[in-house]
């Protein structure tokens, strides 16, 4: 199976291409280049590269969410558009399930960690267990957004040695490293952020499950509102509460004078 991966959920920007199981190609890129910039112009250079002829993909595999909420809109209009010009199948792959993959066959606590602004974090804990002769994927915590202080005292009653990962622990290191009571460690830098190969292998488990789905069928998972949405709804509960106290705006005004 030929799978063609996305990933523009977070900071980087991520493409490849696997085939039965080999990375033939991958471009990542975590630098100052918003991804609209950066994520088709790689997906080209990619296809020139390995002439690839992008009718020759069996699936295409792309970060579904959390994450950034511009760039998931990003991903996700390249996806859409390339799976219903293809008239190929999609795999929408939760992001911080994605992440957790880089440290496959790992058995300590792994805990992907996307900065989610506001002192909050994109998570989810897992694990590897080894069952005869495989390594089974075990979901301990499902991908949430969550106060940086929750996830630690979760860490610390869970009791076991974790491992730490993404662009958010640069950011919450200080706290990690001021309350995490358990044995913990931070996974190096080859494989603590966003890679499409690693979506790309989900994907694959995705296709001999049967969870794929439709180019039209696929939607972003933001798991929290928008800063926009965030502020209108705080707009409109204000305005609600002003009405209950019979403040109108024309009082309002004349209040002021």
């Amino acid at each position: 199976m030929k799978i063609l991966a996305l990933d523009s959920s977070g900071l980087v920007a991520s493409v490849a291409l696997v085939e039965d199981d080999v990375l033939i190609a991958e471009y990542t890129t975590d630098y100052k280049k918003t991804h609209s910039q950066t994520l088709l112009p790689m997906l080209d250079e990619i296809r020139k590269m390995v002439d690839l002829d992008l009718s020759s993909v069996d699936l295409i595999a792309a970060a579904a969410g959390p994450g950034s909420f511009t760039g998931l809109r990003i991903g996700s209009a390249t996806a859409k558009g390339l799976g219903l010009a293809l008239n190929k199948p999609l795999a929408a792959i939760p992001t911080v399930d994605a992440l957790a993959w880089n440290l496959y066959g790992c058995d300590k606590v792994i805990c992907p960690m996307m900065d989610a602004r506001r002192s909050q974090v994109y998570t989810g804990l897992y694990t590897f267990e080894r069952i005869k002769e495989t390594m089974q994927f075990q979901v301990i915590k499902k991908q949430c957004a969550m106060p940086v202080e929750e996830l630690i005292n979760e860490l610390n009653t869970l009791g076991k040695e974790v491992i730490f990962l993404g662009d958010g622990v640069p950011v919450y290191e200080k706290q990690i490293r001021s309350g995490v009571q358990v044995p913990y460690s931070f996974a190096p830098a080859g494989c603590n952020r966003q890679r499409a190969a690693t979506i790309a292998m989900l994907g694959a488990e995705y296709a001999k499950e049967g969870a794929l789905i439709s180019a039209g069928d696929f939607t972003p998972e933001y798991l929290r509102m928008s800063q926009a949405e965030r502020e209108r709804m705080e707009a409109s509960e204000a305005e609600k509460e002003r009405m209950k106290a019979g403040i109108t705006p024309a009082s309002a005004h004349t209040a002021g004078e």
